[in-house]
């Protein structure tokens, strides 16, 4: 059964699936990655959401404060082999879940053109586009989409 445990950026599982992630990123970025990478460093992250199936690390997102009542969703990511399961839609309901909880009535996010599961998740639960915000205005790769949570 699916566990989903609250924790910060020192948890040694969430560590290695965002070696995972940075990984599958890289070949997806190709030349374009090193520009993605210095907005996704994990040191000092708060708010961690992690999914645990019998003890193992399945997947991974967190939030990280944008604005006053908005929080930015990063560092989304399941492990290939367990795509598909809605494990990425419980996480993602999860951190939407404490960003109300912390008073915020909004999420947003970044990906790239190329995260084709990412898009069709995000796009799943109601976010919208919106023009790309801050580091990633003018990114080509970049589309940023925003949600209500409250």
């Amino acid at each position: 059964m699916l566990e989903l445990i609250r924790t910060n950026s020192d948890n040694a599982d969430f560590i290695e699936l965002v070696k995972r992630l940075d990984a599958d990123l890289a070949q997806r970025d190709g030349n374009e990655h090193s520009f993605y990478a210095q907005f996704n460093k994990i040191d000092k992250i708060k708010y961690v959401v992690a999914a645990f199936d019998d003890g193992k690390a399945m997947g991974c997102g967190t939030i990280k404060p944008f604005s006053s009542g908005t929080m930015e969703i990063k560092r989304m990511y399941t492990l290939p082999e367990q795509r598909g399961k809605g494990i990425a839609s419980r996480i993602l309901n999860e951190l939407e879940t404490w960003a109300a909880e912390l008073g915020c009535n909004k999420c947003i996010l970044e990906t790239g053109k190329r995260q084709h599961e990412a898009i069709m998740l995000y796009e799943k639960r109601g976010y919208k586009p919106i023009p790309n915000y801050g580091q990633y205005t003018g990114i080509e790769n970049s589309l940023c989409f925003a949600k209500q949570i409250t």
